[in-house]
C-alpha cells in the first residue's frame, strides 16, 4: 500500500481504521445529495448538534421535512467542501462521489461516501445509541450488512438501565474528583462486576449506589 493520504490496496481497501467519536456540536457539515439516504445522514448529523448544509439538484420530501438545515438546490460544484468539518456524499452517482472525495483530500476535509468506501476518508459505523451510551459496529466498509446485522442482534442488550448506570458512575466520579482525589487506580471494573447493573434493573438504585461506593472505597484504601 502506498504511503500517501487516502491510499488503498489493490482491492480498494483502506488500512486499519483509527476509531474516533467526532464532536460536531455547532460545527458545519455538508451533505451532498437529496434522497432517502441523504435524509438519514442529515438526521444523524443534526442529532449530533451539527449545523447542516445540503447541496443537491433536487430535494426529496423526506429532506424538505427536516427542520434546521440550509439547502441549495443545484449540482455539486468543485470546491464546495471547503470550510466544512465533515462532508457526506449521499448520491447514487459515483462520479460525483469521487469528485467530493477528491475535493476533500485537497482541502483536508473528512469525507464519507454512502456505500462507496473507495471514496471515503471517514467511514460511518452502524450504531446503537442510548443517551450518552454509543455502541458501534464496523466492518471497515467491507460488509456493511454484517455491521447492521450485528447492531440489530445486540440492540436489545442495551436499555435504560445502562443509561442509569452511566449516570451513577459519572456522579460518583465527579464526587471523588471534587474531593481532590484521583480516580486513577480505583477498581472501576470490580465495582461494575459487583452486580450493580442487576440492582439497577431490579429498581434498587440506592443499593446499587452504595455497592459502587463500597467497592471503590475498598480499592482506594
Amino acid at each position: 500500500m502506498a504511503d500517501r493520504p487516502g491510499a488503498r490496496d489493490e482491492a480498494g481497501r483502506a488500512g486499519a481504521l483509527f476509531p474516533v467519536n467526532l464532536v460536531l456540536e455547532g460545527r458545519r457539515c455538508l451533505v451532498v445529495g437529496g434522497g432517502a439516504v441523504a435524509a438519514q445522514k442529515i438526521r444523524g448529523l443534526i442529532e449530533a448538534g451539527a449545523e447542516v448544509d445540503v447541496v443537491a439538484p433536487e430535494l426529496s420530501e423526506a429532506v424538505r421535512a427536516i427542520p434546521g438545515l440550509t439547502s441549495d438546490e443545484r449540482p455539486y460544484r468543485s470546491g464546495d467542501v471547503a470550510g466544512y468539518w465533515l462532508v457526506i456524499a449521499a448520491t447514487n452517482d459515483s462520479a460525483v462521489n469521487r469528485s467530493v472525495f477528491a475535493d476533500g483530500e485537497k482541502h483536508r476535509v473528512w469525507v464519507n461516501s454512502a456505500d462507496d468506501p473507495a471514496n471515503c476518508s471517514a467511514l460511518l459505523p452502524s450504531r446503537i445509541r442510548r443517551g450518552p451510551l454509543l455502541v458501534t459496529f464496523s466492518t471497515s466498509g467491507e460488509a456493511p450488512a454484517v455491521a447492521k446485522w450485528l447492531r440489530t442482534a445486540y440492540e436489545p442488550e442495551f436499555g435504560d438501565e445502562h443509561v442509569t448506570l452511566i449516570e451513577l458512575v459519572a456522579e460518583e466520579r465527579r464526587r471523588i474528583q471534587a474531593e481532590g482525589r484521583s480516580t486513577d487506580g480505583m477498581s472501576w471494573q470490580t465495582a461494575l462486576d459487583s452486580g450493580t447493573l442487576d440492582l439497577i434493573r431490579e429498581g434498587h438504585l440506592a443499593e446499587a449506589k452504595e455497592r459502587l461506593q463500597a467497592c471503590l472505597s475498598s480499592s482506594s484504601d
